[in-house]
């Protein structure tokens, strides 16, 4: 009888140390994802057009034209037109 209420103290502890170390793992995620998402909002808003590095291949002025889509559907939206 003492043995196996040892094993389910053992086996209770050995979840709990499992438990805790993935519910750690989560909250870093968590953490990551939060950075991520927040590095990903604030670049943009920091960025200026003359900004963007252009590499000669046209990539600049494609960045740029999307920016200027991005904001022209966001003007339409904040006015009520329907796109």
């Amino acid at each position: 009888m003492s043995q196996d209420i040892l094993l389910a103290v053992t086996a209770l502890f050995g979840l709990t140390i499992v438990t805790a170390a993935a519910l750690r793992g989560w909250q870093g995620w968590l953490a990551l994802k939060v950075r991520e998402l927040e590095t990903r909002h604030a670049a943009p808003m920091r960025a200026e057009p003359r900004e963007i590095e252009t590499r000669g291949d046209g990539t600049g002025r494609i960045e740029i034209a999307d920016l200027r889509e991005r904001i022209r559907k966001l003007e339409a939206i904040a006015s009520g037109v329907d796109l």
